[in-house]
């Protein structure tokens, strides 16, 4: 990608061209595109939208580390940590946005001296006037997040998710008029509820009545006031990820007919399979051992892989995670994988593996690398005339002497 630093001009040159650019200028062309400011929360609302701040584990601290959500952004730099050094590309470039993946704050910080590369980092952002975005575990956790990206750099199909997630999925129950059922029906499952596996619309409906009394003051749907009122009603039971909750209850409220809406909230302990931790897929044949480990290796250009012995076995069904993946080991070995491809592998956690799969240790950086790629790609399909760029700073601290 051939970037010039923006100015107050706010145009951006480019040389990759889409097949339709190549049908409207020459080859040898550079095209001239105007790029789109818009608000940072425009932005970070749709990141949030493809990886909802509720699927970040609890010690992470995803989303807007730094900047004002109304600020106006010019361009974003896209980087897997955020240094020194990412800061200064970001100025370099006239971006005041830098999106990365792991946070440069994961804790309180106290004072800012400069003392360590943590706050001057944040000290330099804000003299600047950077923001900084953080997308990380949410976006590991979600369906075609981080490690579904490493499934598509290996070949892997048929993917799915290794440890879904727990406490992610309410049941609503809500009663309503007959006439009236399917519209309320229609209004919840277009707010994202009913959704189990591969099937949608799914909901429970009972016959039933309902009795009411209507009050002074009230405009009842049905009834008169001050008469107690027996109503012909429809049980209704949907299941929903709580991340829509509010979205849900809001259409439920507009759709009802009646003035005050009832309505039930469950706990339930059901899985939620379209979010958690690492993923697990099927090679389309069977594969050597060290064949694969060597496939792997040049796919997540790893310039080593730390793994446990071979087992003398095909290699065929594959389970990631990107990142720091060791808790997962027992979801692998339950999942039926034949090996396990993450990193930061202590030295006795190789031992639990214990033959019965294969561990290999290709890096964090390494695991993860391709995050930038796919942030990239997700951005530009929904703001194609917004300035992105990835950085071109290796941030990965782990030197290796081969």
């Amino acid at each position: 990608m051939c970037l010039k630093k923006i100015t107050s001009k706010s145009y951006l040159f480019s040389n990759i061209l889409s097949k339709q650019d190549f049908k409207n200028y020459s080859k040898r062309t550079l095209r001239l595109i105007p790029i789109s400011s818009m608000k940072l929360l425009e932005l970070t609302s749709f990141l949030e939208i493809i990886a909802p701040l509720a699927y970040q584990e609890d010690y992470d601290n995803s989303g807007l580390i730094i900047g004002n959500p109304n600020m106006h952004i010019s361009g974003a730099l896209i980087s897997l940590d955020c240094t020194e050094i990412i800061v200064d590309e970001a100025i370099e470039y006239g971006f005041n946005l830098i999106i990365s993946h792991h946070p440069i704050v994961f804790k309180g910080l106290k004072k800012f001296n400069g003392k360590n590369y943590v706050e001057r980092v944040v000290m330099k952002a804000i003299k600047h006037d950077i923001a900084i975005y953080a997308i990380h575990t949410n976006f590991d956790n979600t369906l075609k997040g981080v490690n579904k990206k490493i499934c598509d750099k290996l070949g892997l199909k048929n993917c799915s998710i290794l440890k879904p997630k727990d406490g992610a999925l309410k049941k609503l129950v809500t009663f309503c008029p007959v006439a009236d059922a399917e519209t309320v029906r229609q209004a919840m499952f277009n707010a994202g509820a009913g959704e189990i596996g591969n099937y949608s619309e799914c909901s429970y409906n009972a016959d039933g009545f309902g009795t009411f009394k209507a009050g002074d003051g009230t405009h009842p749907h049905v009834g008169e006031i001050d008469k107690r009122h027996h109503e012909s009603e429809v049980r209704i039971e949907t299941i929903y990820p709580t991340i829509i909750e509010r979205k849900l209850i809001t259409s439920l409220v507009e759709a009802h007919p009646y003035e005050e809406v009832a309505f039930d909230l469950y706990p339930i302990s059901n899985l939620y399979c379209q979010a958690g931790s690492g993923m697990i897929g099927n090679l389309e044949t069977d594969w050597d051992e060290l064949e694969f480990l060597n496939q792997v290796k040049e796919k997540l250009n790893a310039k080593v892989i730390r793994h446990t012995g071979l087992r003398g076995k095909k290699i065929r069904r594959v389970a990631v995670c990107g990142g720091a993946g060791s808790f997962l080991l027992a979801n692998a070995i339950n999942a039926g994988a034949d090996i396990f491809i993450s990193s930061d592998f202590k030295y006795h956690e190789f031992f639990d593996a214990e033959g019965k799969l294969i561990i290999a240790d290709v890096g964090h950086f390494e695991s993860e690398q391709f995050t930038q790629e796919l942030l990239l790609e997700i951005i530009r399909e929904k703001f194609r005339n917004f300035a992105l760029r990835l950085t071109v700073q290796n941030t990965n601290p782990i030197n290796y002497l081969i």
